[in-house]
């Protein structure tokens, strides 16, 4: 890889690292601190966290119809998401605070699918698919960034300053992205031509788009819950901000490597321990609430969700090499619709039994429904794909 490619590359990764790790989940290491100066309910906190997947909704879906302009469109998504990232330290209006995530959510969810799709599509072109991976990674660096500077920020300046200092960084960000791509020219996509081979509604990809947005609803109740969680048990709450930093820790490498295990072995089995692994990791905290558990737990969940990620939009964009906007975008749409949910029942679960342990038992049981699926779609595919054979060779 050249210097230009790197510079590509190191582009949309920034962007990534402050529409997923900073704009989306910074609310998660600074939840507990507003809760505590605000004062507001683990309902009002999930009320916060859906408004964010609702715009997130609207934006991946909206993505998936832009076919010209872009790169423009990305940077102005770009700079209005760091806008409502300042801004959420500015003010204590409750209804201020919905309309923020709300925009960070839409912007997160153009950023996230053009990005995506502009990167892999580049990275093709230029025959370096291998690296894909890496862009993802950009997720993880994000949160662990956020959770290493929100304590600190928020010890000096309230937090109030967490949000501020994040946004100020995610501007820098910007700044040197637009320094990487100033020679990165995108050709307009071309609206494809329905065929029944390129049809998504057919054969497995229907299956792995409901697992994908059972797995959003699963993975961010402990998203969204994990600090808050781990801040309320008074035993661990010294490690609740160091439990984030080893989410994004593990999250960083966990892209690229769950790529070459992709390469080597078929996707189904490579997502089906992804997901028992994540699962274990989200039940772990049930059972166990000890130093060594929550931090195996938190490793294990970031190591997971990014790859799973990872996983899933890299063999989709196998299965339809030449739709990848599209495919990026129903995939992050079903996805986020999972996330609008999920907090919402997490709050509520929260509330009732005044304890996250329930939530935490939905989400893990949202996750194996998710894996339960995504087997159940490729054995039937695969059956109906070896009777399809059998009749060909017969009428032959």
């Amino acid at each position: 890889m050249n210097k230009k490619h790197a510079g590509v590359l190191l582009g949309g990764i920034l962007l990534i690292v402050l529409a997923m790790g900073i704009s989306r989940f910074a609310f998660t290491p600074i939840l507990p601190f507003m809760r505590k100066d605000a004062g507001f309910s683990l309902e009002t906190a999930g009320y916060l966290a859906s408004s964010n997947y609702v715009g997130y909704f609207i934006g991946a879906l909206w993505a998936g119809f832009l076919f010209r302009r872009k790169k423009m469109i990305l940077l102005i998504n770009v700079l209005l998401n760091v806008a409502s990232v300042i801004w959420m330290g500015l003010t204590e209006m409750f209804m201020l605070w919905l309309l923020l995530r709300l925009i960070a959510g839409i912007t997160s969810g153009f950023i996230f699918v053009l990005t995506s799709s502009i990167i892999m599509d580049y990275l093709a072109k230029e025959v370096l698919t291998k690296w894909s991976g890496y862009l993802f990674s950009g997720i993880g660096l994000g949160i662990a960034i956020s959770g290493l500077f929100v304590p600190y920020l928020e010890l000096a300046y309230t937090w109030k300053g967490a949000w501020l200092g994040l946004g100020l960084l995610s501007l820098a960000f910007f700044c040197v992205t637009l320094v990487t791509w100033r020679n990165l020219t995108i050709q307009d996509g071309v609206k494809q031509v329905k065929t029944s081979s390129g049809k998504m509604t057919a054969g497995f990809m229907p299956w792995l788009i409901a697992s994908y947005g059972l797995e959003g609803l699963g993975y961010i109740i402990t998203g969204t819950f994990l600090v808050d969680i781990i801040h309320n048990i008074p035993s661990l709450e010294a490690y609740s901000s160091y439990s984030w930093v080893v989410v994004g820790l593990a999250a960083v490498p966990s892209a690229p490597v769950w790529i070459v295990l992709l390469s080597k072995f078929s996707p189904v089995r490579i997502l089906t321990v992804a997901y028992v692994m994540q699962v274990f990791g989200i039940l772990l905290p049930v059972f166990s609430q000890t130093v060594t558990s929550v931090l195996l737990s938190s490793f294990l969940f970031g190591l997971t969700f990014v790859g799973i990620v990872t996983l899933t939009t890299s063999y989709a964009r196998q299965l339809f090499p030449t739709q990848s906007n599209a495919v990026v975008s129903i995939l992050t749409t079903f996805y986020a619709l999972g996330q609008i949910i999920g907090p919402i029942i997490a709050g509520k679960l929260a509330a009732h039994f005044d304890s996250y342990k329930a939530a935490l038992l939905f989400a893990g049981v949202m996750v194996f429904a998710a894996l339960l699926i995504m087997l159940i779609g490729h054995f039937k595919t695969h059956l109906r794909a070896e009777s399809s054979n059998t009749v060909t060779t017969i009428e032959t």
